[in-house]
């Protein structure tokens, strides 16, 4: 599992719908919340797109700040060029030694607000053509593009990123315009946090898709978690995150929500249909998040146990990336990476363990070799008990 955190570079919360306990996202925060995700384990951190802070910039400023932390910051397509975005990226990867992921979102509306115009599928044809000169200049080609929304002649990156043959590209999106660009161009296709057996379904579709172009794809989830000692203060705790959400507040967001032309958003809505008393559902998976909230509006509520159990199985489908967050972020990175990581590094031991042999060979003549392969298990607990981290327990 590569497990992700959220960086609330938009402010953070302790009650939706309420600005009691509010926290506005200064960098002393920002930064706070990064070098504890690093500490514990984390293998990235995700930098949504909003109107308060710029990903990119944050992403720079928390480079120093963190030490093994990869960044998966908001690219949106439409707003930059793509050999500035190109230089950006190399960049950034040269500075941060390869900790630079990139989150392509085309958007769910047309972002007039920030001087787009076009329509749903028109922004999804905007990314492909941007995507297919972006990773041809990453890969060092001089580019010669005419399309119907990108053109640009004897273009060419001066310098090689740091990762080859560039940052990897992740990507969401749930209409089959979206679908279509991720089959032919991302590395990691995210989702929201859909019931296992809807999430399946579109697994299944980009793979279907994918495999037209030559190509696999990887597979991430969004989601909010919510992980305490018990079920019981689980759920307690989910209740009490939306106290102060009544049926106006619910209303009125929910009618916000259906003006989006964003595909996804339409199907985190039909998950609750906006009543409060059908939360749950599939087991541990709570949509109250999706009452107030854009976006992804599910969370996995339980005890560690319970929760990494449902994660186990989005990973029998074909996840393996879990892009979390939780409210408020601080103290919701540390009870999932206390109470959920030592689960997952127990199971890796097992694997590692079980995968662990002596072989031998039959002698020849008076000559006698035994291979040993190489015993991870000791190795990571060997790793882990040097520095404490979970990430570098796991690396093979």
């Amino acid at each position: 599992m590569h497990v992700f955190w959220y960086l609330p570079t938009q402010g953070d919360e302790r009650y939706l719908g309420s600005t009691i306990g509010q926290r506005q996202p200064t960098h002393k925060y920002l930064t706070q919340i990064a070098q504890a995700v690093d500490n514990l384990g984390y293998e990235g951190m995700l930098l949504g797109t909003g109107l308060k802070q710029d990903p990119w910039i944050v992403a720079t400023s928390l480079i120093t700040a963190t030490e093994k932390l990869k960044f998966l910051v908001a690219h949106r397509p439409s707003i930059l060029p793509p050999a500035l975005a190109a230089r950006m990226a190399a960049t950034f990867d040269h500075i941060s030694q390869g900790r630079l992921l990139l989150n392509i979102v085309t958007g769910g509306g047309p972002l007039k607000n920030e001087g787009v115009f076009l329509d749903h599928d028109e922004r999804y044809a905007h990314t492909d053509e941007y995507l297919t000169v972006w990773r041809a200049l990453l890969r060092g080609e001089e580019v010669n593009f005419h399309g119907k929304h990108v053109q640009i002649e004897n273009a060419q990156l001066r310098f090689d990123p740091y990762t080859k043959p560039y940052p990897p590209l992740y990507f969401g999106g749930s209409s089959p315009a979206a679908l279509e660009v991720a089959a032919k161009h991302v590395d990691v296709y995210l989702t929201w946090g859909e019931p296992p057996a809807l999430a399946a379904e579109k697994i299944n579709e980009v793979r279907r898709l994918a495999a037209l172009h030559g190509r696999t794809v990887r597979f991430g989830i969004r989601l909010h978690v919510i992980v305490r000692e018990t079920e019981r203060e689980a759920w307690e705790a989910a209740e009490r995150l939306i106290r102060y959400v009544n049926d106006d507040k619910i209303a009125a967001s929910q009618a916000q929500f259906a003006r989006s032309e964003s595909e996804g958003q339409r199907r985190m809505q039909q998950l609750h249909g906006g009543r409060r008393d059908k939360l749950e559902i599939s087991p541990n998976l709570w949509a109250g998040v999706g009452l107030v909230r854009g976006g992804a509006g599910t969370a996995l509520v339980g005890d560690a146990e319970s929760v990494y159990q449902r994660m186990k199985e989005y990973t029998d489908i074909g996840f393996d990336t879990f892009v979390l967050s939780g409210y408020p972020s601080l103290e919701e990175s540390y009870h999932f990476a206390e109470g959920v990581f030592p689960l997952i590094r127990r199971d890796q031991i097992k694997l590692s363990a079980a995968d662990s042999v002596f072989a031998y060979r039959a002698p020849e003549a008076a000559d006698l070799r035994v291979l040993r392969r190489y015993d991870a298990s000791e190795s990571a607990e060997a790793r882990l008990s040097e520095n404490g981290s979970l990430s570098s327990a796991l690396r093979p």
